[in-house]
């Protein structure tokens, strides 16, 4: 059918079939938007059945469907005798979650927290207010819909150190069949079980590419094909919980996968208040949470509560419950249900990113009709730049010191290409980066594709907290990250950034035209430019998280003054909370998170399967 709209913006005016064509094509792109993230992707939503309710009471109750809370609700679901309930704060994800290339463009909305730091002497100076910002999803899927989906275990010491601690059942021989039993499909079609779809990422940008792998070989870092055992350093492209240009979060391919099963009940915007004890304190006998921005309700717990909100949203609603450190709660009149150090111990990889111009002036810039073919490539084949997220898959694990076999800095690498100013606003809005900073990087765009290599501290001395702000359940709670309070972390992002500046000297990187992007900052031009000084101050102000925050309801045994859970994940001083996401963490492994919380969710599933044996699958 023509188009009349189509043919009047055209001097020569179709006769008929042009127009039909193009409507057919618009038609068809509409429809592949939508396809992005159809409904039926994501489990239904139970509110409404609950609220023609009231009320009701569930064997399980699992507070947050990020990825951990996805695959516990997934695994008690598996047997029908129990029924789970899962409450979410958020609802389905947007079309941005499933591309790949558009992650940073969920910061700052609706399916984020958007919570901000306290304000520090030491870090983020470079970012608006100089208070880092901290994303975490909120939606199913949780932080897992909207990080960079890389999939990286950690290393034996990581693990070997929480049991070397009093954790017992947690060294990395203990935990290695929980990271193979994750992501290992089984079940079919008329049983199926949610498992961690992984694979590599499509690599779109192979001279950046060659460019690192030849620049690190020359300084003798060896390409490694994947991350195991016995290969703790190198360079290697991490696969991805991604599969055919789509993000694969717990969201999807635990708790969707398996969301038509009788007895598993989804909440979506239902945000958690209050936990609810008996006199004893000893157990969790209720929930109280808002439904829908509008719906006081309450849920009843028959065996156990789980909670995985993460490491932020966890603490917070322990200590709105009357579950933290007594001081704290009583200034806030909030009743003491047990003294426990909850909110102690908060663990996040700091990163400091330094951006290299290549091929000043020789870049190819990118073009209207290059973004247009990017667009149509991922809506009707999911391919195409869109499909990835250029290098950041591609990661180096450095011994900065050479004192053994384990890094000490992990880098990621991303490039942008000259003129995509597109990209680049994503991003450095994403991190939250002041104007000025921002202008001097555009600037630099103009002439030179960009690549930014974050620099990580993979094992950081400094450890936070988290406190409320008031006892309303609404207000975001007080994140003091203490970022740089031991001194050794800058030192080691010092020895960081002097490695890139060895890589400015190979020939792989002289090749490009590489070298380093240094902003003017006021405080920071007394010093020599690349000098000690001058790092550390230029440190000061583009340090940032990497999104990695942990441990602040740390696992130990019961004799550890900082325990907040036992081994077996139980809450202390309470028989039947659970508390299963990252917040458990002793301390954060040297690498991204998101695998590492998957497995404590699969072994946290085995210790409730244990303790209800009489009703074991």
């Amino acid at each position: 059918m023509s188009s009349p709209l189509l043919s009047a913006q055209c001097a020569a005016q179709s006769i008929g079939p042009v127009n039909t064509m193009v409507s057919t094509l618009i038609q068809a792109l509409l429809a592949a938007q939508c396809a992005i993230s159809p409904p039926d992707l994501w489990p239904p939503d139970y509110a409404n059945q609950l609220l023609r309710k009231g009320e009701d009471t569930y064997d399980f109750v699992v507070i947050g469907a990020g990825s951990a809370g996805s695959v516990i609700a997934s695994r008690l679901s598996e047997n029908p005798n129990w029924k789970v309930l899962v409450l979410e704060a958020g609802g389905d994800p947007p079309q941005e979650s499933e591309m790949p290339s558009t992650l940073f463009a969920m910061q700052h909305t609706n399916v984020d927290w958007n919570y901000f730091t306290e304000y520090s002497e030491k870090s983020c100076w470079g970012l608006l207010d100089r208070r880092c910002y901290w994303p975490r999803g909120k939606m199913i899927g949780g932080s897992g819909g909207m990080n960079g989906m890389l999939y990286v275990r950690g290393h034996r010491g990581d693990y070997d150190d929480w049991a070397q601690a009093g954790n017992t059942g947690w060294g990395w021989d203990d935990v290695l069949p929980y990271f193979e039993r994750s992501i290992r499909p089984v079940g079919n079609i008329t049983h199926p079980q949610g498992y961690v779809t992984t694979s590599a990422f499509p690599v779109n940008d192979f001279d950046v590419e060659n460019m690192i792998y030849g620049g690190t070989a020359e300084l003798g870092i060896p390409h490694v094909r994947e991350f195991t055992e016995g290969s703790e350093t190198g360079y290697s492209n991490l696969p991805g919980t991604f599969q055919n240009g789509r993000r694969m979060s717990p969201g999807k391919g635990h708790l969707a996968r398996v969301s038509q099963r009788p007895n598993l009940h989804v909440l979506k915007n239902a945000v958690v208040k209050k936990l609810n004890f008996d006199k004893s304190g000893n157990y969790v006998i209720s929930v109280n949470f808002v439904l829908q921005d509008k719906y006081e309700m309450k849920v009843n717990i028959d065996k156990e509560l789980v909670l995985s909100a993460g490491a932020i949203e966890s603490p917070k609603l322990l200590m709105l419950s009357g579950v933290g450190p007594a001081e704290h709660l009583q200034e806030l009149r909030i009743p003491l249900i047990h003294n426990l150090p909850i909110g102690d111990n908060l663990n996040d990889h700091i990163h400091v990113v330094i951006f290299l111009k290549l091929n000043e002036h020789f870049a190819r810039p990118l073009t209207a009709l290059d973004n247009l073919d990017s667009i149509y490539n991922y809506l009707m084949h999911q391919s195409g730049p869109l499909a990835s997220h250029g290098t950041a898959s591609l990661t180096g694990f450095i011994n900065t010191l050479k004192n053994g076999p384990y890094p000490d800095v992990q880098f990621h690498n991303f490039i942008l290409r000259r003129g995509d100013f597109d990209g680049l606003e994503t991003y450095l809005t994403g991190i939250n980066f002041n104007q000025d900073l921002k202008a001097q990087i555009h600037k630099v765009l103009e002439t030179a594709d960009i690549l930014g290599v974050s620099s990580v501290v993979t094992n950081p001395k400094s450890t936070g907290n988290i406190r409320l702000r008031s006892a309303d359940y609404r207000d975001p709670p007080k994140l003091t990250s203490n970022y740089f309070n031991d001194p050794e972390d800058e030192a080691t992002l010092l020895r960081a950034i002097r490695f890139q500046e060895q890589l400015l000297n190979t020939a792989a990187y002289k090749a490009m035209k590489a070298s380093i992007i240094l902003p003017l900052i006021a405080e920071c031009s007394v010093y020599a430019l690349q000098s000690d000084d001058y790092w550390r101050c230029y440190i000061k102000y583009f340090s940032c998280t990497i999104y990695h925050q942990s441990g602040t309801v740390k696992m130990a045994p019961e004799t550890d003054q900082t325990s907040c859970v036992n081994p077996r994940l139980r809450l202390r001083g309470v028989e039947n909370l659970r508390v299963a996401d990252a917040s458990i963490m002793p301390k954060v492994p040297s690498a991204n998170t998101n695998a590492a919380t998957i497995m404590i969710a699969e072994k946290a599933v085995d210790f409730i399967r244990e303790d209800w044996q009489g009703e074991r699958l």
